[in-house]
């Protein structure tokens, strides 16, 4: 029986902030936990591409930044490929790359010096590394006289498929993806859309896509999985649903919103 990819039992996050009181003056503030995640219990096979769909707040982020080991669980435990994501943190990262819809880049260094930085922080170098770069980019539309140009003279459609490309030149077996199609073109979209297929059907790699976008998450996904204010809500294939669209307003009672999920992380 082959190794689950994700697993994670009773994996809690709850963060603290400062709010208004109700009725209170505009200096006065009190101390109140917001809860990310109630326990949750997960399980992702291998070469298997699972998206997360849910309004701002729901906990997805939270949940990619958990397996990324940028964030650490208040209880339960979480694993990638047996490996524990606090106790194995650098185990872990060997196996998963991460795409985030805000991709980190040196924006005065070019595509490829933040490549080769990127690959050699996994001790991936040599001769053909160069090529292997242009591959990766031509495929996702970037043309080859961007590849010198300073990274703040590309546009942010762009930069995310450079970002995309740099989860790629690890040979990753996890990518978490988190919305890495937001605010690309229609073309940009299809085409990082067939290279997510093509990462799992050619190459076995498990991934999981946080996503507002419902056509996306129904095409590219064996499994879909509904949260809301950090519970799961529904999971299952997309085609045993009638329509995702109407699960969603269903299960959640709320719209979709576009904006990022910066209230997830509170001071």
């Amino acid at each position: 029986m082959h190794q689950p990819s994700i697993e994670l039992r009773g994996v809690t996050k709850r963060f603290s902030r400062s709010r208004r009181p109700t009725g209170g003056r505009w200096w006065q503030r009190e101390r109140a936990d917001k809860v990310a995640l109630h326990p949750l219990d997960l399980t992702l096979e291998s070469a298997s591409t699972t998206g997360i769909i849910g309004p701002n707040g729901c906990g997805k982020s939270t949940l990619v930044r958990i397996l990324g080991t940028l964030l650490l669980p208040d209880a339960g435990w979480a694993r990638v490929f047996g490996h524990d994501v606090v106790k194995e943190p650098m185990a872990v990262r060997r196996h998963l790359n991460r795409v985030s819809v805000e991709a980190a880049f040196f924006k005065e260094l070019s595509p490829w010096e933040n490549l080769v930085y990127a690959a050699r922080l996994y001790g991936t170098s040599g001769a053909g590394l160069r090529g292997q770069v242009r591959e990766v980019l031509g495929r996702l539309g970037v043309p080859t006289r961007a590849l010198d140009r300073p990274m703040r003279e590309l546009s942010r459609g762009q930069q995310q498929k450079v970002a995309i490309a740099r989860s790629l030149l690890t040979t990753p077996m996890l990518v978490l993806m988190d919305e890495p199609t937001t605010g690309l073109d229609p073309r940009s979209k299809r085409e990082v859309q067939e290279l997510v297929t093509e990462l799992r059907q050619e190459r076995g790699v498990t991934i999981l896509l946080c996503t507002h976008d419902l056509e996306e998450a129904a095409i590219l996904c064996d499994r879909v999985i509904v949260m809301d204010r950090g519970r799961v809500l529904a999971d299952g294939p997309p085609g045993r649903f009638e329509s995702l669209e109407k699960l969603f307003f269903e299960r959640t009672g709320r719209p979709i919103q576009e904006e990022r999920e910066e209230e997830e992380v509170v001071a």
